[in-house]
């Protein structure tokens, strides 16, 4: 991966070129920054370009100087006293990094078949990394360890690549990427050369939208600002149009129902959403927390403020109205409360039937 596939960012990536430029490069880096800024596709760019971007090995992300860490689960397969190292899931990582360094821990979990079990880190991982590094370059040049998450390290993990980093082998250089850097050990924190990534500008998604992916103009525009700095969202939205279609059909049918009064086919309409499956029903609440959100703000004819599709501006221009100072907070709350009762495996037919009922006392607030 070079440079000119990352999503804006020239700043940094500026940054990082000049390090090298002026031989000042230190041996530990943080990339810091919100979810889909681009953190791993630098961290990724950055190392090909330290390897050497022309290199066959480097464009498969194959090379020997190039070590990846990841959480990684314990797989039913495993004896009972082995930890689980990244090496463990190098295909899965292999094939997930090279449609593009874009994804998140979600999608990796998924990859890996965690189902319901945490990723970490391994205490494992960093007696392996220990090992790899303590080779010699195979190319004679830098020996590259990127390191994804590191806050999901263990203690152990953490306190034995704290030692790693305060005598680090010969050119070696570490690149973190990281999204809470507060869980990580003050002690690494304080050894390592935090840069920050920002959020991407609504132009630059813009723009990568219509020159990358084929979007139409209008479209780029509603989704670079639907995706709030995040290119993972822009891509979330070009992907998840269908569910969200379905969405808002299922939003205008709860209201018009609510508004209407009419209690038994605000009940079918309980039973289908119960028919989803959890995560869905969570999204789906979501998507109607971001309705009331958008419909609120588009109250105050501030075009600049609301981030909705052309279909679901067109059904606000007469809805908006509804959702205002009156019961605003309390439709946040009552969404809330039903995202932590699925949360927590309560009956979904019961939490979204007494959720529609609730609906018709709060649309007559005006």
């Amino acid at each position: 991966m070079k440079f000119s596939e990352v999503i804006g960012q020239e700043e940094v990536q500026e940054r990082l070129v000049q390090m090298v430029k002026e031989d000042r490069l230190p041996h530990a880096m943080m990339l810091c920054g919100p979810t889909g800024s681009g953190k791993m596709a630098i961290a990724v760019a950055f190392a090909s370009y330290l390897l050497g971007e022309d290199n066959a090995m480097v464009q498969k992300l194959e090379h020997p100087d190039l070590h990846f860490t990841y959480p990684t689960i314990k797989l039913p397969s495993m004896s009972a006293d082995h930890k689980p190292v990244s090496d463990d899931f190098a295909r899965e990582w292999h094939e997930l990094i090279m449609q593009g360094a874009y994804f998140t821990l979600d999608q990796w979990l998924t990859a890996i078949g965690a189902e319901n079990q945490q990723a970490i880190i391994t205490a494992g991982e960093s007696d392996d990394l220990v090992r790899k590094l303590s080779l010699k370059s195979s190319q004679g040049g830098y020996k590259v360890s990127i390191i994804w998450l590191p806050e999901r390290m263990n203690i152990e993990c953490a306190n034995k690549l704290l030692k790693l980093i305060e005598e680090p082998p010969s050119q070696t250089v570490f690149l973190m990427v990281c999204e809470e850097p507060d869980k990580l050990l003050e002690t690494i924190r304080s050894r390592v050369q935090r840069i920050d990534i920002k959020k991407i500008p609504d132009e630059i998604i813009r723009q990568a939208l219509i020159e990358r992916r084929g979007i139409d103009e209008d479209s780029a525009q509603r989704i670079s600002r639907l995706a709030n700095g995040s290119w993972l969202k822009a891509m979330e939205a070009l992907q998840a149009g269908s569910e969200n279609e379905q969405f808002l059909d299922l939003f205008i049918m709860l209201m018009r129902l609510a508004y209407q009064r009419k209690v038994r086919d605000l009940r079918k309409w309980s039973e289908t959403m119960a028919g989803f499956g959890r995560e869905k029903q969570k999204r789906f609440l979501q998507f109607f927390l971001r309705m009331l959100r958008e419909n609120f703000m588009s109250n105050f004819h501030q075009p600049e403020l609301v981030y909705m599709t052309r279909e679901e501006e067109n059904f606000a221009k007469n809805f908006a109205r509804f959702i205002n100072e009156a019961n605003i907070l309390q439709l946040y709350d009552l969404a809330n409360k039903a995202i932590r009762d699925i949360g927590q495996n309560a009956n979904a037919k019961i939490v979204f039937f007494d959720f529609s009922l609730q609906m018709i006392v709060l649309l007559i607030q005006k």
